[in-house]
């Protein structure tokens, strides 16, 4: 996947809304950006446990048996598809567990997150991967940065965070995981 799309792909994915997303608006509403923004590297290191990994494993492995690449992408094709109808149809749960955010809860949430999967066998692997893996480590921070700003702006509105989330954002991010999965789809059918 050239840089550009990778970089869009890894974009769509981490900014949609998700437990490790959702989480990290939550600290952002109780702690305010600067206190939330030391919960980063716990979200950058889970993802990065998971996913350097499985690049690094999962190019091997894709290397050795040449049918299995768009078999796991046609996987993770399917595996977005069904997150963009979950999305859509469902509406973003009223409540989250109702303790406070803390590095651990995020580190375990994030790592326990289907994206990291998708992002270890099917975005990352590839040429250059010290410089995917940067990229990527890039757009974590960034997209963190950008939910821990959201649950701050709500909490100064004194609305919850959750709430805040809106059927047209909801709805937003369902589209654009549907067009990252009919891409995936399409590189899976002409890899």
């Amino acid at each position: 996947m050239p840089l550009p799309d990778l970089i869009m792909a890894l974009a769509v994915l981490l900014l949609t809304p998700g437990p490790t997303n959702t989480l990290m608006a939550l600290a952002g509403a109780e702690r305010g950006a600067r206190g939330a923004a030391g919960f980063i590297p716990a979200e950058l290191a889970a993802y990065l446990s998971v996913t350097v990994p499985l690049a690094m494993a999962g190019a091997g492995v894709m290397a050795a048996v040449p049918g299995l690449l768009p078999l796991v992408t046609a996987a993770a094709a399917i595996w977005v598809l069904w997150l963009a109808i979950r999305m859509w149809r469902r509406p973003v749960p009223q409540q989250v567990a109702a303790a406070t955010v803390t590095p651990l809860r995020v580190f375990l949430t994030t790592l326990l997150n289907p994206k990291a999967l998708i992002i270890g066998l099917v975005l990352l692997p590839g040429p250059s991967l010290p410089l995917r893996t940067a990229v990527f480590a890039a757009l974590v921070c960034g997209a963190a940065l950008a939910w821990i700003s959201l649950g701050t702006v709500l909490a100064r509105r004194g609305n919850s965070p959750v709430p805040g989330l809106t059927p047209l954002l909801r709805r937003s991010a369902a589209v654009w995981l549907g067009l990252l999965s009919a891409a995936l789809a399409f590189r899976a059918v002409f890899a």
